[in-house]
């Protein structure tokens, strides 16, 4: 495989190429051999027989579409993005945005370490704070227990980190005490391993409190897992026919402004970065549903909900973003390690770590979301959006071939896009 930093990212007209153009383009930048080639065509991955064992009631397969987004160069190191999303138009946005940002020099990023909390909740505790001294004043003690040299996890050097305690004075079931387990789960998304240390420690937590410990289960509110990107935009690489970079700057900064304030935009603002983020997810057999709930969570952080992203006009003029959430996204175990195409999306991004990968999915995230807000801060979201939809009713009218985007382009210039006019296109281009 060329070394990294000889790849480029940047392949003008990805797009126009056919199907089997672009897998095979991106097979060789992944070096993919024949096996892994099918299961990135979805012509041998997911069988129904490894499904029936990865859920219960089985009764086949739902494939989703599997697309490729260019022109990413994040920390000076260029990669072709797998994502996999039903919705059109995502995949060319993230693909448009990361061309911008890749004027201003890529995107840069950065995480912290990747730890993890399990929670084990105290009940029937006679002195709430005084259960939550005891337990403290034991912390070592605890960590130990949980410890164990012959994990593998321990070995490549994650592990318990800290124990944390958070009282609850009244609840309608009573004095509450929660005590938090922090766990280094390296490169796994890391559920299964801090369950089993949270169940480890019950007993010795109701030996300590004197109380009854109900729940012991992890929380997907990663807030210790941060992952965070940076982008510079120039001016002039903003400015279309109409509008020059300066006003375009403006636009976007003003409809950033307004998801912060309202949260009635807000949410659409923030659907549009997870639009991206959830796509690289679910590419590598993460958990997105995880990573959505602890991202609004997070955003909700200070009592009122607000946007995700930061973006402002600097000093020179020039568009830069900002984009930090909780993101724990492994590279390990569960369907990461099952799933064929999980397994290949993996290996076209060529991440070492977790904490890579969590660093290129915010940067997905942010490119998502310039290239939302840019589109309806200058032409409008439907313009791009409208295209993609006429696709589609020519394909749902019968239309195959080239005769899918003849068709296409005719309801556009019209202006008539509806599924009626489609069918009728297709009988009458088809004679």
């Amino acid at each position: 495989m060329p070394h990294r930093h000889q790849r480029s990212s940047r392949i003008p007209g990805f797009y126009k190429r056919s199907l089997a153009e672009r897998a095979a383009a991106t097979a060789r930048w992944a070096e993919l051999d024949a096996v892994e080639r099918a299961a990135m065509l979805g012509v041998a991955g997911l069988s129904p027989d490894l499904a029936d064992k990865m859920i219960e009631n089985v009764v086949g397969v739902f494939g989703l579409p599997l697309g490729i987004a260019t022109n990413f160069r994040i920390n000076d190191f260029d990669y072709l993005i797998p994502m996999v999303i039903e919705e059109p138009s995502v995949v060319a946005a993230a693909s448009n945005a990361a061309r911008l940002v890749r004027e201003g020099g890529g995107f840069r990023t950065y995480s912290t370490e990747p730890l993890m909390i399990g929670q084990i909740q105290v009940l029937d505790v006679p002195d709430v704070h005084q259960a939550a001294s005891a337990v403290l004043a034991e912390k070592q003690a605890l960590i130990d227990h949980v410890n164990d040299p012959s994990l593998t996890i321990i070995k490549i050097g994650g592990g318990p980190r800290d124990i944390e305690v958070r009282v609850f004075e009244q609840t309608s079931v009573g004095p509450m005490l929660v005590v938090h387990l922090v766990y280094d789960v390296r490169d796994a998304m890391g559920a299964n391993v801090i369950n089993t240390a949270c169940e480890e420690l019950a007993p010795l937590i109701e030996q300590l409190t004197g109380g009854r410990v109900n729940l012991r289960i992890l929380s997907n509110f990663s807030d210790q897992r941060l992952a965070g990107a940076t982008c510079l935009v120039p001016a002039n690489a903003l400015g279309t026919e109409e509008l020059s970079g300066d006003v375009v700057v403006q636009s976007i900064v003003e409809a950033a402004v307004f998801a912060e304030v309202d949260p009635y935009r807000a949410v659409t603002h923030n659907k549009g970065v997870m639009n991206g983020i959830d796509a690289v997810l679910i590419a590598t057999g993460n958990d997105w549903r995880a990573v959505e709930a602890g991202a609004h969570a997070y955003t909700s952080a200070t009592g009122i909900y607000t946007s995700m992203t930061r973006w402002w006009a600097d000093e020179d003029g020039n568009l830069r973003g900002r984009l930090t959430l909780p993101l724990a996204a492994g590279i390990v175990g569960g369907a990461t390690h099952v799933h064929p195409a999980a397994r290949i999306a993996l290996k076209i991004l060529g991440v070492e770590t977790a904490q890579e990968l969590s660093e290129v999915i915010v940067a997905v995230g942010l490119a998502q979301n310039l290239a939302a807000i840019k589109a309806l801060a200058t032409e409008g979201i439907q313009a791009g959006h409208m295209s993609l939809h006429a696709r589609q009713l020519a394909i749902a009218a019968g239309a195959s071939g080239d005769l899918i985007q003849r068709i296409a382009d005719t309801m556009i210039e019209e202006g008539n896009i509806r599924l009626e006019r489609a069918k009728t296109l297709v009988q009458e281009l088809s004679n």
